[in-house]
C-alpha cells in the first residue's frame, strides 16, 4: 500500500528538521495518512480521539473544539476558488503549545501557500501558523467570491440582451453555488469564532483570530448579496418577460381593433338581402377595397401615433 507524506518543518529558521518535538515551534504536515502512519503520530502527539475521528470524517464540514490536550479546528474551503465549482477540500489543525499538526487527504491550497512561509517573523510559531492558515482559507473564498460575480454580470447581461434565452435554470444553478459557499464560509466563521473564544492563547494571538473571523464574515456578506442580486435578477427578468408579454398582446390588440370594422363590413355586404344598391353597382368593389383600406389604415395610423403599436 502506498503510504501518505509526512513533513516537518522547525519553526522559526525555516529549515527542515528531522521528526521529532524537540525545542518548541515544529509544524507537522501529515496528507493521506495511512493507519500505521496514524498510529505513529499519535504515538508522538498526545491527540484527542474525538478531534481525530473528526479529522478523518469524509464529508466533514467545518468545527472547532478545545480539548485538554490540544485545540483543534478543521475547516472545508473550496479546492478551485477561480472557477468556485462544487470541489472541496478539508484541512485539520491541532494546536499545541509547541507544535502545530496539520492533516488533509491530499494538501490545501492554504496549505501549500502557508508552507514556504515558516520561518519569516510572523509565521514563526504554531499560533502563528493557525493563523496564517485559516487567514489564507479565508482569501479562497473571497476569490470564489469574485468568479461567481462574474458569473452573476454575465446572468444580467444576458437577461437584458438575449430576450429569447430562458436564464431561469443558470440563475437557480448558481443560487445553489452561492448558497453551497456561504455555508462553507458561515461554518469556518462560527468554527474560528469558538477557538478564539476557548483556546488558551495570548491577546496577539485573539485579535488574529477575530481577524480571520472578520474575514470569513465580509465572506459571508459579499455572498449573501450575491444571493440577493441573483434573487433580484430573477424578478427582473420575471418583470421584463411580462412586459414583453403585454406589449405582445397590445399589438396583437391593435390588429383585432383594426380588423374588428373590416369584418362588420364585410359581413354587412355578405347579407343576402335583395336590394342592396352597392351590389349591384360597378364600382361597388373597388368602393368597398377602399373603404376596408382606408378605415384600417386610420386606425393604424392611430395606433402608431399614440404608441400603441
Amino acid at each position: 500500500m502506498l503510504g501518505g507524506m509526512i513533513r516537518v518543518k522547525q519553526l522559526g529558521n525555516g529549515e527542515d528538521q528531522p521528526w521529532q518535538r524537540q525545542g518548541t515551534g515544529v509544524w507537522v504536515d501529515a496528507q493521506a495518512l495511512t493507519p500505521e502512519e496514524l498510529a505513529s503520530l499519535q504515538g508522538t502527539f498526545n491527540l484527542n480521539p474525538l478531534a481525530v475521528e473528526d479529522a478523518l470524517e469524509q464529508g466533514h464540514w467545518s468545527r472547532a473544539e478545545v480539548y485538554p490536550e490540544h485545540s483543534f479546528i478543521t475547516v472545508r474551503s473550496f479546492a478551485r476558488p477561480e472557477q468556485a465549482d462544487e470541489f472541496t477540500e478539508r484541512l485539520s489543525i491541532f494546536t499545541f503549545p509547541d507544535a502545530v499538526l496539520t492533516v488533509s487527504s491530499g494538501g490545501t491550497r492554504a496549505l501549500n501557500a502557508v508552507w514556504p512561509l515558516t520561518g519569516r517573523d510572523s509565521v514563526n510559531n504554531p499560533q502563528e501558523v493557525t493563523y496564517e492558515l485559516l487567514d489564507h482559507t479565508a482569501d479562497t473564498f473571497f476569490a470564489a467570491a469574485d468568479a461567481l460575480e462574474e458569473q452573476a454580470d454575465d446572468l444580467e447581461e444576458r437577461v437584458f440582451q438575449n430576450h429569447r434565452q430562458n436564464p431561469v435554470p443558470d440563475v437557480f444553478e448558481l443560487k445553489h453555488r452561492i448558497g453551497q459557499a456561504r455555508r462553507l464560509a458561515t461554518d469556518a466563521r462560527e468554527a474560528t469564532a469558538l477557538l478564539g473564544r476557548h483556546a488558551n492563547c495570548t491577546p496577539a494571538d485573539l485579535v488574529r483570530y477575530r481577524d480571520v473571523q472578520d474575514s470569513f464574515t465580509r465572506a459571508a456578506g459579499r455572498l449573501d448579496g450575491l444571493r440577493d442580486l441573483l434573487t433580484s435578477l430573477l424578478d427582473l427578468h420575471l418583470n421584463l418577460q411580462s412586459q414583453r408579454m403585454n406589449e405582445v398582446m397590445r399589438t396583437l390588440t391593435a390588429v383585432s381593433v383594426i380588423f374588428l370594422p373590416l369584418t362588420f363590413l364585410a359581413g354587412v355586404w355578405g347579407m343576402n338581402f335583395e336590394f342592396m344598391p352597392e351590389l349591384k353597382s360597378p364600382y361597388g368593389y373597388a368602393l368597398a377595397w377602399a373603404s376596408f383600406l382606408l378605415i384600417g389604415g386610420l386606425l393604424a395610423a392611430y395606433f402608431k401615433r399614440r404608441g400603441w403599436w
